[in-house]
């Protein structure tokens, strides 16, 4: 018996060996295959694209015009930087990322490339880009990128996020800030009409990120993290949707009524803004499966569509 049970055990930790050995060199051939798309990935390239057009529309709404090498050299600069922030995001949320559907393939959680790998590539970036603006740009917008990075890879993830309900909101302030940077870039100073830009962004994240925070709220609840929809519920946020996307219809005239756009931009903006309350109206009052979703990704289109609709609407009326 005694004989048995020794055999039993020494097999069983053969097994558990066995099955450590393979977990690693799972692990290790995970690492292997990671390539150039990994690290792309990490830069979160369609999240950065929006916010590059963010910035360069500040660049090109100041009343100077800039040259098309200033603006690839501040466009640079900020994507490094804003990749990099990505970067530092996947790291820090590599135990959420795990956890949740829409994440869990992302380069860091799935292992692919290890997290010293990616904070290293992060800091990279990020040095080169603050590198770049503070040499070849101006010292306001480095620090007022490097600013914004500290805000989302930092404050938001680290804090906020796993914090408060309100993470989105307050954390929004980091994500609004391009516009300003791409201003700033341009001419060295603040302005009235470039805090305008900033507050459209900041009133059009929380209804933007709730809509995917009420289709995902499912992987929030298994990650622990407390987005609204988890802790106040789905129907009280589909209320603060709603009730966002008629203050972002407000604060969306103020361009207009400060003179610093024209007629085409209100029109344009008006139908982006009551299609976004359509949206929000279905939400609260004829949801389906997908509306939640559908009304994520129509935010999107509304606020790339709104920058383009003021530039457009200043080159018309300014040249």
């Amino acid at each position: 018996m005694a004989r048995n049970a020794v055999s039993i055990r020494n097999e069983t930790v053969r097994a558990s060996k066995a099955a450590v050995d393979s977990n690693s060199q799972a692990v290790n051939s995970t690492r292997k295959a990671a390539s150039w798309a990994d690290y792309w990935a990490l830069t979160k390239p369609k999240v950065v694209a929006l916010i590059l057009l963010t910035a360069v529309v500040g660049m090109y709404l100041t009343e100077i015009v800039p040259s098309l090498l200033q603006v690839a050299v501040a466009t640079f600069g900020i994507g490094l930087m804003a990749g990099g922030a990505a970067a530092i995001n996947h790291v820090l949320d590599r135990r959420i990322d795990i956890q949740m559907a829409r994440t869990y393939h992302r380069p860091v959680a799935q292992g692919r490339v290890s997290s010293g790998a990616a904070l290293a590539f992060a800091l990279t970036l990020s040095a080169i880009g603050f590198a770049i603006l503070l040499v070849w740009v101006n010292a306001l917008t480095a620090w007022l990128t490097l600013a914004s990075l500290l805000g989302y890879a930092v404050v938001y993830t680290v804090w906020l996020k796993r914090a408060t309900p309100q993470n989105i909101v307050i954390g929004g302030l980091a994500g609004a800030m391009p516009p300003l940077l791409g201003w700033t870039a341009i001419t060295g100073e603040f302005h009235g009409h470039a805090l305008l830009l900033v507050m459209i962004i900041f009133v059009w994240t929380p209804p933007h990120f709730w809509a995917l925070a009420i289709h995902r709220r499912d992987d929030y609840v298994k990650a622990g993290v407390p987005m609204l929809p988890v802790t106040h519920g789905i129907e009280f946020t589909k209320t603060c949707i709603l009730l966002y996307t008629l203050l972002l219809t407000l604060v969306c005239v103020l361009p207009w009524a400060v003179g610093m756009s024209g007629l085409l931009y209100l029109f344009g903006a008006s139908l982006l803004n009551l299609r976004f309350m359509q949206w929000a109206w279905r939400l609260k009052f004829r949801p389906d499966a997908q509306t939640a979703l559908h009304c994520f990704h129509f935010s999107i289109s509304h606020l790339m569509w709104l920058f383009v609709l003021i530039l457009a609407d200043h080159w018309i009326n300014y040249g």
